[in-house]
């Protein structure tokens, strides 16, 4: 997906107010009617039909044709734009830079902060793909909701964001994590290449080893990769390894742990044999070598994604969904909806309220929906809701 971030320096706050409040009104709604969205970014209903014919005509927003009322989603240009405006206020991201990598279900770019220096900005984009059995397969989904693909990215980011946060503390060989917003990560920039893209390496044993052993390090803390093959798998000029991509890893002690372990152990000696010809009769095997020694397992729980953020994602990825059948069909932004969220936090709304507090004011007093509700900033700036507490 295109990102252009040119109509960013140019948009009113009026416009991120609208934007803004199609946000948080689709917690309830699907298709967030306009009178909603006047009550929620608190401007005239004259007025706020000018900010969304302009938010239409960017293409941030969509309006929807067999809807029964007058009424418009977010779709991921829009919530590119509230995350991009966000990291920018920070500093994370002062200019955007060209597309370096796309995947499945992410886009990457170069960018850079107020301190000039390169970065990488990753957008996780989860719902690219087709998923048309998702709502069915799905026991966290209520049969009249919609799955959001927006809020499984937002939760797949903070996950990975969280992983990466601990894994680089502990010192393992992965990228420094600068900033996350939304379903958005910042990370510093490597001079590395992908082990996929390596055509001939000098002493593919030693390689071999060092990855067996980081995989064996891993589950030792508690972890287990999940996807740890040639494509995410960095290899420095040094012939370093960095390990990237972490939505899919889980605890050594997940039900399926071991088959997890033993799927990246395989994937890593089928490549070698197929590109380099290599073949050992060593590798680690899951009842001998993944004895866990360190909880970081643990500490990821602690870091601000909950378990049942963690019991959500691994239940939409062990699915079998991503890169099903359906891969090569490429759905618009009209087809991505959102759920309707009546849990009591972890709901993907916004950033701006920090900027516009009466937005927060707005809900309490005028959306029926969530008078009952509070709205507040966590440890990474993402905005929730939980119940009021009697």
């Amino acid at each position: 997906m295109k990102l252009d971030p040119k109509a960013l320096r140019y948009m009113s706050t009026e416009d991120f107010r609208v934007l803004t409040a199609i946000e948080i009104g689709s917690r309830n709604h699907d298709i967030v009617p306009t009178s909603l969205i006047s009550q929620l970014s608190r401007l005239r209903s004259g007025g706020v039909n000018k900010f969304i014919s302009d938010l239409v005509k960017r293409k941030l927003i969509a309006s929807e044709a067999n809807s029964k009322y007058e009424g418009y989603k977010l779709v991921y240009a829009g919530y590119d734009y509230l995350a991009l405006k966000t990291l920018s206020k920070r500093g994370s991201v002062a200019s955007v830079g060209n597309q370096i990598g796309v995947g499945k279900e992410s886009d990457i770019f170069v960018v850079a902060g107020d301190n000039e220096e390169e970065a990488v900005l990753k957008l996780h984009r989860l719902g690219r793909l087709s998923f048309r059995n998702v709502k069915n397969k799905r026991d966290y989904f209520r049969p009249d909701q919609s799955p959001s693909w927006m809020y499984m990215s937002r939760l797949s980011a903070m996950k990975e964001y969280a992983f990466m946060q601990v894994l680089h503390s502990q010192g393992f060989p992965v990228p420094k994590p600068i900033d996350q917003n939304r379903h958005c990560i910042v990370m510093e920039r490597l001079d590395a290449y992908p082990l996929r893209q390596i055509e001939a390496i000098a002493e593919p044993g030693k390689l071999y080893s060092e990855l067996m052993d980081l995989i064996v390090r891993l589950a030792k803390h508690g972890l287990i990769h999940g996807d740890f093959n040639e494509f995410n798998i960095m290899i420095k000029a040094t012939g370093a390894p960095i390990l990237i991509d972490f939505p899919q890893m889980v605890s050594t002690s997940h039900a399926n742990a071991e088959f997890y372990f033993n799927r990246d152990v395989d994937c890593i000696r089928t490549f070698f044999k197929r590109r380099y010809a290599y073949e050992s009769v060593l590798y680690p095997k899951f009842a001998l070598d993944a004895n866990k020694e360190f909880d970081l397992d643990v500490q990821v729980a602690a870091s601000g994604f909950s378990k049942k953020d963690q019991a959500q994602l691994d239940s939409f990825i062990e699915s079998g969904e991503l890169g099903g059948a359906d891969e090569d069909r490429l759905p618009s932004d009209e087809e991505i909806v959102y759920m309707d969220d009546s849990d009591d936090d972890n709901v993907g709304s916004s950033e701006e309220d920090k900027a516009h507090g009466d937005v927060n004011d707005s809900v309490g007093a005028e959306d029926s929906d969530a008078e009952d509700d509070i709205i507040e900033q966590d440890r990474l700036g993402n905005t929730i809701r939980r119940k009021r507490v009697a």
